[in-house]
């Protein structure tokens, strides 16, 4: 099933599976969190701190991306839509390890901006690259994998997280979202090794499971070294 993926799709699913998997962790925990660090143990002003932070969020995000699709529209190539995902991703690192010295609201509503533009430049980007990369007659099966290992990482992952809150602290939760996020990153890229061979910046070194030997090239998207265009 998974084989029928070629390599640039299926490190972007697992990829994505690492990043879901690690804000899974906090994404049941994150009120708790603000209620007892943040809001001095007052569940009203920890609510409103979460409202707070969703808005600041989602309506960055939502400003953001629309600039940074165009922008990288309309560079030629896929270089540009390489670097802002794997630039956007690593941005994200630092929000999980900032919230471990968070103190006041306005950390968490900086963070959360931080946040915004780390997947303001990963979500078109990354999503630009899996469309290029779809094998003909395969598209739905595709982005339903990625739909469903990113749902699997989540749900799993969020009923670990208050497991791990209970027994070792919300520094145990910070400290994996960061690790996942950060393995998202490095998976990233390595897709530069498939999309980019030329540039020989890293080796093939996983194992056929997650790569297989397909070449992405047979992509009905691909027409030539440089990826699409």
């Amino acid at each position: 099933m998974f084989k029928s993926l070629n390599k640039v799709i299926r490190l972007l699913i697992i990829s994505h599976f690492f990043l879901s998997s690690g804000w899974g962790l906090l994404a049941p925990v994150f009120a708790i969190f603000l209620v007892e660090n943040i809001a001095a143990g007052s569940a009203a002003e920890g609510a409103k701190i979460a409202g707070y932070a969703a808005l600041v969020y989602w309506v960055s995000k939502s400003i953001l991306q629309i600039p940074i699709s165009q922008y990288v529209d309309k560079i030629r190539g896929e270089k540009d839509d390489f670097w802002f995902m794997v630039i956007g991703t690593f941005i994200g690192v630092v929000v999980p390890f900032g919230f471990l010295f968070a103190s006041f609201p306005w950390h968490i509503y900086a963070l959360q901006l931080i946040w915004a533009l780390s997947m303001a430049m990963l979500t078109p980007s990354r999503n630009a690259v899996f469309s290029r990369y779809l094998n003909k007659n395969g598209e739905a099966f595709a982005w339903g994998i990625d739909s469903t290992f990113m749902g699997l990482g989540t749900g799993i992952c969020g009923a670990l997280g208050g497991v791990i809150v209970s027994f070792f602290g919300f520094e145990a939760i910070f400290f994996l979202v960061g690790v996942g996020t950060f393995l998202s990153g490095i998976l990233l890229l390595v897709t530069n090794r498939h999309i980019h061979p030329e540039d020989g910046m890293f080796p093939d070194f996983f194992p056929s499971i997650f790569v297989g030997k397909e070449d992405p090239k047979k992509s009905r998207f691909f027409k030539g070294p440089g990826g699409p265009f």
